[in-house]
């Protein structure tokens, strides 16, 4: 069954795993930089053939002279009619001499996870994945670690944006317990999980399905919807 999907990313972080791409120029092939639109580009090839995608941040258009109504005119048309929103996360994808409210992708998640009234047709709330891409060494240790004496993963959720951030480990009731100091969760402890991209790609439409899951359920989380 055909999902549309929406892809929100920092379309110029080039702190991403090179994917060896070459462009034809008018003087032969020449290798351009990777960033983070080439993971759309390859996300869209592996997609099944009925899913469609409707991409984020585009052009690095400045949010500066943008009124709060424009900028959710244009998200609601991208986004309106989705079910699963995918969010690339990447190690550069924050911009750290701006706001959350002068940066796309808080944006398109905040529209994501907000119910939308149109022409009387009403919108649900988006399935959201978190989708790691490598950094630039191939690495995903910027985000996710492993601890060995928990046995468990280490999300670094200090990196993210904050409406990206507290809709994670937000389940209501956690099945949680103690490990040297730290809780470790279980279950479905996310409304938004994450996956690394070799993971992801692997089997797409088991993690899309679970995000889908997720949302059917959302009344089992505390989600944030709106940018602080």
């Amino acid at each position: 069954m055909g999902r549309k999907v929406f892809v929100s990313y920092k379309y110029s972080d080039f702190l991403v795993q090179d994917l060896n791409i070459f462009e034809n120029t008018f003087g032969g092939k020449i290798k351009v930089q990777t960033t983070a639109r080439h993971f759309v580009d390859k996300l869209s090839e592996i997609l099944e053939e009925d899913d469609h995608i409707f991409k984020g941040e585009d052009d690095n258009e400045s949010m500066e002279s943008l009124e709060d109504s424009t900028i959710g005119s244009k998200l609601g048309d991208k986004i309106f009619d989705s079910s699963v929103t995918i969010v690339l996360i990447s190690k550069g994808m924050k911009n750290p001499f701006l706001t959350e409210n002068e940066q796309w992708i808080p944006w398109e998640i905040s529209y994501s996870l907000k119910e939308q009234s149109r022409q009387g047709q009403r919108s649900k709330t988006n399935g959201v994945l978190a989708v790691v891409l490598p950094d630039e060494i191939g690495s995903y240790s910027y985000y996710i670690n492993y601890d060995p004496e928990c046995n468990c993963r280490m999300l670094n959720t200090g990196i993210l944006f904050g409406i990206l951030k507290e809709n994670m480990f937000n389940v209501k009731n956690p099945n949680r317990s103690v490990c040297n100091g730290k809780w470790i969760y279980s279950g479905d402890y996310s409304y938004i999980d994450s996956v690394k991209w070799d993971d992801f790609i692997e089997n797409p439409s088991k993690y899309i399905d679970k995000a889908i899951e997720l949302r059917d359920r959302k009344e089992e989380f505390e989600l944030r919807k709106n940018i602080k």
